[in-house]
């Protein structure tokens, strides 16, 4: 095994290791909530192009149920 240490250990902190990262991961997506104002920042970002290019990115974005 890399760095001399057994079997055990590296499954050990491997598991310690994804589930503090899984955890972490969570835990600041509950707190900063970045997906809450995905509606406005993709409304706000279609204004600054065209329009042939709004209504067409709209479009397919209302297709897969990203915008309401």
């Amino acid at each position: 095994m890399p760095a001399g240490v057994s079997w055990g250990q590296y499954i050990s902190f491997s598991v310690a290791a994804m589930a503090s990262m899984l955890a972490g991961s969570q835990i600041v997506h509950q707190h900063y909530r970045p997906l809450q104002d995905l509606n406005d920042y993709i409304t706000r970002e279609l204004k600054n192009l065209p329009e042939n290019v709004q209504i067409k990115i709209r479009k397919e974005l209302e297709e897969e149920g990203v915008l309401k």
